[in-house]
């Protein structure tokens, strides 16, 4: 498969580019800062260079024709304001979807958060970020035209991955290894039978490949 990667340069996505490369996948992460790009190549991604914050629709869709899928995995990160919330959180999700539709690439996967609700209260950064994801994900859940899956991982560690976890509708919160995030990525983007679920992902007991194959009804 051939898959475009949002906020290639992350934690999650540098881990997903691994997995998909050593797999034969060919990847690519969209970038905003051209140094960044000899990261994504040791981890076996192309690195293309855009701002989502600034680029077009059409910008975007260029860059996504011929993928097999696209996996939104930006984030404006914990030091940003409340305005990147909106631009990032909320904004570039939703202009990726939108270049994806416009694109002709069905398979969509969102990294979103635990919590994310569009009607969540408050004024804090935390309050805005998990409105800004409700935001976003509920955009997506509502084009018809993607086979959304958005996933919804509790604390993210950077403890090794154990391959372990528990994956479902509600899990309740706990904390998760960010290596077991991408390995779930991996396995969704394989997972077609996963479409129109909104899933959250903590460690548990559960093999990744056996948690994906039980949601997905398999």
């Amino acid at each position: 498969m051939r898959i475009v990667i949002a906020g290639g340069h992350g934690q999650i996505a540098l881990r997903l580019e691994r997995l998909l490369a050593a797999r034969g996948d060919e990847v690519a992460g969209i970038v905003r800062k051209p140094e960044q790009g000899d990261d994504l190549r040791a981890a076996g991604a192309e690195p293309v260079v855009l701002d989502l914050e600034s680029a077009s629709v059409e910008e975007v869709a260029d860059q996504l024709r011929g993928a097999d899928a696209a996996v939104f995995a930006a984030g404006a990160g914990p030091n940003s304001g409340t305005a990147r919330k909106d631009t990032v959180d909320r904004g570039a999700a939703v202009l990726f979807a939108d270049a994806a539709v416009r694109a002709g690439v069905r398979r969509f996967v969102v990294v979103s958060s635990m919590g994310a609700d569009p009607h969540h209260e408050g004024d804090d950064v935390f309050d805005v970020y998990q409105r800004a994801k409700g935001e976003a994900d509920a955009y997506v859940q509502g084009l018809d035209s993607l086979d959304w899956t958005i996933l919804r991982p509790g604390a993210l560690t950077d403890d090794a991955g154990t391959g372990l976890v528990r994956l479902e509708a509600r899990t309740g919160r706990g904390p998760v290894p960010r290596d077991d995030v991408a390995a779930v990525l991996a396995e969704l983007l394989d997972s077609p039978a996963t479409s129109g679920l909104t899933l959250e992902l903590i460690s548990g007991s559960a093999p990744v490949a056996v948690a994906v194959k039980a949601v997905a009804g398999n």
